[in-house]
């Protein structure tokens, strides 16, 4: 049979999701564990009364609502089903086929398929021994065929964070005709100083493109909404690629409903951030090389034992999730959740 559709998607791997198991635990997909918050319910409730009409396409309310909260004009922001749907778009904006896309690896697995759907070349840059960014390396990486850089900041799914000296550094050398998108998903968990918000640093520069999400700490991983901040001709380009009426009626109003509970999404971060630390300094005591987490899960390089230990904290009831032949990435779930994990991994490294 003559192939109906394109030769080259047959190498490319499928985005595998995180695994859920009814009864089990689920640490394998970076959600937080403690439902939606509060007045999200009802707003998506309300808004399902008029379901059958088409969502507001320009996203005004909740454009403006960032514009008003990160003090930028409402032309910089362009908002999609969550920060990887935007990432697509930045991509379809900015590549033709045969650019290239510079990334460190292993990093977010959605970038690689991203590039290949939109007919660019990944350039894939090694991590350094500490599990980071190589900047140097991903500097020296770019060609003329660029046209976009992605740093994952702080890196999934290993948490590792760049700091601010060595991305200002990277950033003042990467040539201006090369977009450099700067992939915040994780912000809410960062607590180190010297973690930059890539928005207040970097945001006036033309070429820096910041993409966040409400599917982490604002717990809007079932609606999907993001947002991303950018110079007004970029994110002008990014709006109209963008798939119409993706941001959904009900996206709309739980994002707007749950950006009034700043409050209450600080105190549940906390948590996540406390019961890091926790999670990891255990791992640690068990003699694993964790890295230092800056996001809301902690990655344990295990190479060809991921698998193994993957299997062992499924048997003990215990979801996580494994990167063949890399590592195992945990999401830090509730103090009660984080117990059953830290008693299955015991087991399954003994």
């Amino acid at each position: 049979m003559t192939a109906l559709t394109r030769a080259d998607l047959a190498a490319l791997p499928s985005y595998l999701p995180g695994r859920s198991v009814p009864g089990a635990i689920k640490l394998a997909s970076n959600e937080v564990p403690f439902g939606p918050l509060p007045g999200v319910v009802e707003a998506v409730t309300d808004v399902m009364l008029n379901s059958h009409r088409y969502p507001d396409m320009g996203v005004v309310a909740l454009r403006e609502k960032f514009a008003d909260r990160l003090g930028v004009p409402i032309e910089r922001i362009a908002t999609g089903c969550g920060s990887v749907a935007l990432a697509e778009h930045v991509v379809r904006a900015a590549c033709l086929p045969g650019d290239e896309i510079v990334y460190a690896w292993r990093s977010f697995e959605a970038y690689p398929i991203i590039a290949a759907t939109a007919g660019a070349t990944s350039v894939r840059v090694p991590n350094t021994a500490a599990h980071a960014h190589d900047l140097d390396a991903m500097r020296a990486a770019i060609t003329p065929r660029t046209k976009v850089v992605i740093v994952c900041n702080p890196n999934n799914p290993t948490g590792t964070p760049t700091r601010r000296a060595e991305l200002t550094e990277f950033l003042d050398g990467v040539g201006e005709g090369v977009l450099v998108v700067l992939d915040e998903a994780y912000k809410e968990f960062v607590t180190d100083p010297d973690v930059p918000d890539g928005l207040v640093e970097y945001g006036d520069r033309p070429n820096v493109v910041v993409l966040r999400t409400l599917s982490k700490a604002w717990g809007l991983a079932g609606l999907r909404a993001g947002y991303l901040v950018a110079h007004p001709e970029v994110a002008d380009a990014v709006r109209k690629v963008v798939t119409p009426f993706s941001t959904s009626a009900a996206a709309q109003a739980a994002a707007l409903a749950a950006l009034d509970q700043a409050a209450e999404m600080r105190r549940r971060a906390d948590i996540i951030v406390a019961e890091r630390t926790r999670v990891r300094d255990a791992l640690l005591a068990l003699g694993q090389d964790v890295p230092e987490s800056q996001a809301n899960f902690v990655w344990l390089p295990l190479l060809s034992e991921a698998a193994a230990f993957s299997q062992v904290c499924e048997a003990n009831g215990v979801i996580v999730r494994p990167f063949q032949g890399d590592g195992v990435r945990v999401t830090i779930g509730t103090p009660a959740e984080n117990d059953a994990f830290l008693n299955a991994a015991e087991k399954a490294l003994a």
